[in-house]
């Protein structure tokens, strides 16, 4: 918990640039972008959130020179719209990717706008200060920030941005739903964030706060001008006499007397009945989240709160090592790319965020290991020694699940192993969790005929029995690399470079075929085009857009620098790259892997949505990824534009995205694209086609335009993601757990594409006793099932540590149906722990809110109609707090 108010020197005054307000954009507020297409010109939570965000962050900046670099000014962004891009541009360079930063504004973003969607929190009005529940309201907001707070601390950013998201929601909401604007107050109001302070002037139970109001503006409805109210919402709880409602089209308590209702979500009086104070509610709100960001600021300091927003153009170091008496010379090579990257990044844009490690042997995994200290980082990992020996196979995925439990978004995870997994069992929820936390997934496999002590083999071993690589490995986006003891350390060379964040150009066609050609292009924003090959090769060629060759040839040539480790060719062109359609044929036995890739700025993430047209506010339900049989939207967010180009430069244009079949690369279709929004935010969507819908397979996507010369441009998302058969969601309570403590959960599955028939595993990371009362569910055509789980907490459950449950619902039988899965990462907390950072002298010391109430368990399971059409309907209707569907990237 926060201290009472006391001064910080981040917060006085907040960089005010925003309040030219904003560009287009909507709402209580509308939740997203998405929901313009109900009220145009409004301000949305999305909007007021990265606007906050980015001013917190430019302060920062200013406040900190970039070593090298010229210093931000403040007066260069005075009068403009903050940009994500711009802003990063300025301070790291135009050359530096911008993807993990607006990844990390978008997660803070949507769990903002997903408080209007989520089951267990759309109707509660503590999470949005109505029904008058302004004390209570306070009390969730303040603990949200707090386990904001301790989950930064602890290194988990991503439940740390949500936590955040749902914090900044309340806070928004404040100022809209409650009088505050309507009392004449342009200032946030003082005492909202620190609860020892009186809210002052609160309306009573029987005081009338509201008149009757029979049209859709009600600008003069309000009864007293002293006391602080907020409105009804809905029945529950029921509006007492006299009060006011939240009012609109979605509030049914707005048609009880006093009629009309008071909101200030968005500019059109169908939803908003002081719609006139739209504008004035958007700025102290967007006041407020400065001063909430700012306080973050203060408690984490600038390293942590870069950390939590990931300004930064460099990703995480997480390294899964093999530690079996055969593995010296993998080990050693680690230790060198290691001590390479710490030793030329150290102090540099490029420095990783966090380095993460995980050994694994036989039977034996872990235990993680995370700091982001690079001197910590090198010394754990120079402890590690190849000891013991061990029969093949080993327990490399369940150590690789754990690593990417443990590693941030938009990572590379590099495992060195010589054994086949012993876990193969866990392939497909590996697979499963690389969507999800949205990690490429590297093999560096040592596999040395030669290799005659340190590993014993009991028994023959199956050629196949490498595959679960494979598959892990094309789910994630990358690659398995196998190579000799003598060729380790340059092959893990690479390392380095993928650290760096590389994207990957898309070949057409997608899959080789030996002596036949394949191309590629080049467009004028890319640099050290590299391609990688690795396989029984004999020959290959390159040709430029020239005409120009070149061959096996190592060293320097006409194109660029070829190496060669065994089996493992490397050729980079030299820059600047010519422009235009390259070719590469390759001669080899079997299949050869090749892979394009190059540094870039332009980029791009996308993510899937539904439109939700009823309950508290129209906007796009985030899903990770599309459900088979639900109207989908894919919306596509380009990184790396630059507003402040030269115009002779031009602007990128994108038009469709092309989407194939993974791993054949099958052309299944192609969609158009629209923008949504300025398109400086770089914003674009399009609708899924139903067929592609109708089936399970993976596919891939591929962002087609020009580049500002009218140059061809293409890019491919990082990994490919499939169609659900069935949505899955897994949700908790809203507050955060406690040892000792029985937390209900609750599972809601639903089909809309035809019968199925599924079982359901479970499974706790750490091992909590965790029980349902749903283990097999048999849906027809949309229909649905809910159930209830319970997770038992133990008393030695550590303070500030993460529990991850994961509900798996395959198929039964001998269906090719790949399972779906739901993860859910909850906080445990010491009820009675309190702020570590101290309080300045003299400040009164950290209080802790009182505990969120609890909820009741149930065994009730109940099936029914799942419902048509859009969502929002009643199958929506579940019980809990955070969904994660599996899949791709979330929106």
């Amino acid at each position: 918990m926060f201290p009472v108010e006391v001064p910080l020197s981040h917060l006085a005054p907040p960089i005010l640039l925003l309040l030219q307000l904003l560009w287009p954009p909507t709402s209580a507020f509308f939740p997203n972008i998405w929901s313009l297409l109900a009220a145009p010109g409004s301000i949305t939570h999305q909007d007021l959130t990265e606007e906050a965000a980015l001013n917190v962050t430019l302060e920062l900046l200013v406040e900190q020179p970039p070593p090298g670099r010229p210093r931000l000014r403040l007066e260069d962004y005075q009068g403009r719209t903050l940009l994500a891009d711009d802003i990063f541009a300025a301070y790291f360079g135009p050359g530096f990717s911008s993807r993990r930063f607006r990844a990390a504004l978008g997660e803070v973003s949507r769990a903002n706008a997903a408080q209007d969607f989520l089951p267990a929190s759309k109707s509660n009005p503590d999470l949005h200060f109505d029904a008058e529940r302004l004390i209570q309201g306070r009390t969730r907001l303040v603990g949200a920030l707090r386990e904001t707070l301790v989950a930064a601390r602890a290194l988990e950013y991503t439940l740390a941005r949500r936590r955040l998201g749902a914090a900044l929601h309340a806070l928004q909401d404040f100022y809209s739903h409650s009088n505050w604007v309507e009392l004449g107050e342009r200032q946030p109001h003082p005492h909202l964030l620190w609860p020892r302070r009186e809210l002052w002037s609160l309306a009573q139970v029987g005081d009338p706060t509201c008149s009757d109001c029979e049209g859709l503006s009600c600008p003069g409805n309000m009864l007293d001008s002293t006391l602080l109210t907020s409105g009804y919402f809905g029945m529950h709880p029921p509006k007492p006499p006299g009060k006011c409602s939240h009012g609109g089209h979605f509030d049914q308590s707005s048609s009880q007397p006093p009629r009309g209702g008071i909101n200030k979500d968005s500019t059109s009086p169908s939803f908003s009945p002081h719609h006139k104070l739209h504008l004035q509610a958007a700025e102290v709100a967007l006041l407020a989240s400065i001063k909430a960001f700012s306080l973050l600021r203060s408690r984490l300091g600038d390293g942590g709160f870069s950390r939590l927003l990931d300004i930064t153009p460099a990703s995480s170091l997480s390294f899964v090592l093999d530690t079996t008496g055969s593995m010296g010379e993998e080990i050693n090579a680690a230790k060198i790319q290691a001590r390479r990257i710490v030793e030329q990044r150290q102090g540099s844009p490029m420095e990783p965020v966090l380095y993460i490690l995980v050994p694994f042997h036989d039977p034996g995994f872990g235990p993680v290991f995370k700091t982001s200290d690079p001197d910590s980082f090198w010394q754990k990992l120079n402890e590690i020694q190849a000891l013991g020996g061990g029969d093949e196979p080993e327990m490399c995925l369940s150590a690789l699940e754990l690593a990417l439990l443990h590693t941030p978004p938009l990572s590379d995870i590099f495992v060195f192993t010589d054994a086949s997994p012993k876990d193969a069992f866990l392939t497909n929820r590996v697979e499963s969790l690389t969507r999800e936390r949205r990690c490429r997934v590297t093999f560096l496999v040592t596999e040395d005929p030669s290799r005659a002590q340190g590993r014993v083999r009991r028994e023959a071993l199956s050629p196949l029995r490498f595959e679960p690589y494979e598959a892990i490995a094309l789910a994630s986006g990358g690659e398995l690399i196998f190579t000799k003891d003598q060729h380790i350390q340059d092959v893990a060379a690479m390392v380095g470079e993928s650290v760096a964040g590389l994207v990957t150009l898309p070949l057409e066609p997608p899959v080789f075929t030996p002596g036949e050609p394949c191309v590629f292009v080049v467009d004028s924003l890319l640099w050290q085009v590299t391609v990688r090959m690795h396989g029984d090769i004999s020959s290959f060629w390159i040709k430029s857009p020239a005409g120009v060759s070149q061959g096996p040839e190592e060293g320097i040539g006409p194109v660029g620098h070829t190496r060669r480790f065994g089996q493992f060719w490397t050729v980079t062109m030299t820059d600047p790259p010519q422009t235009g359609t390259w070719e590469i044929q390759v001669a080899a036995e079997g299949t050869p892997r090749v892979r394009v890739q190059a540094q870039t700025s332009l980029d791009f993430l996308f993510h899937f949505g539904i439109s939700v047209e009823d309950g508290p506010h129209p906007g796009l339900y985030p899903l990770t990824q599309p459900v088979a049989g639900l109207q989908t939207q894919l919306l596509v967010e380009v990184t790396g534009l630059i507003s402040r180009q030269k115009p002779a430069d031009g602007q990128p244009q994108f038009s469709h995205v092309v989407l194939r079949r993974v791993p054949e690369g099958t052309h299944l279709g192609q969609v158009s694209l629209e923008p949504v929004g300025p398109p400086q935010r770089g914003l674009l969507a399009a609708s899924l086609p139903p067929t592609l819908l109708s089936v399970s397979a993976p596919f891939s996507l591929e962002l087609v335009g020009q580049d500002g010369g009218g140059q061809g441009l293409r890019r491919t998302a990082p990994q490919p993601c499939s169609v659900a058969p069935v949505l899955l969601e897994l949700s908790g309570p809203p507050d955060f757990l406690t040892p000792g403590s029985k937390a209900p959960l609750s599972l809601h599955i639903a089909s809309f594409s035809g019968p199925q028939d599924l079982d359901l595993r479970l499974s706790v990371d750490p091992s909590f006793s965790l029980t349902s009362n749903l283990s097999r569910a048999r849906l027809r055509l949309n229909e649905s099932a809910w159930g209830r789980l319970w997770l038992e907490v133990p008393d030695s459950a550590a303070p500030e540590s993460v529990v991850t449950v994961t509900v798996t619902a395959g198929a039964r039988g001998a269906s090719r149906v790949p399972p779906t899965h739901a993860f859910l990462r909850l906080l445990v907390l010491a009820q009675s722990s309190k702020d570590q950072l101290e309080a300045p002298a003299h400040s009164a010391a950290p209080v802790l809110p009182p505990a969120g109430p609890a909820l009741v368990p149930s065994t009730l399971v109940t099936q029914g109609r799942a419902g048509r059409g859009m969502v929002g309907k009643a199958w929506w209707g579940t019980v809990g707090g955070v969904l994660f569907l599996l899949g791709c990237t979330s929106w």
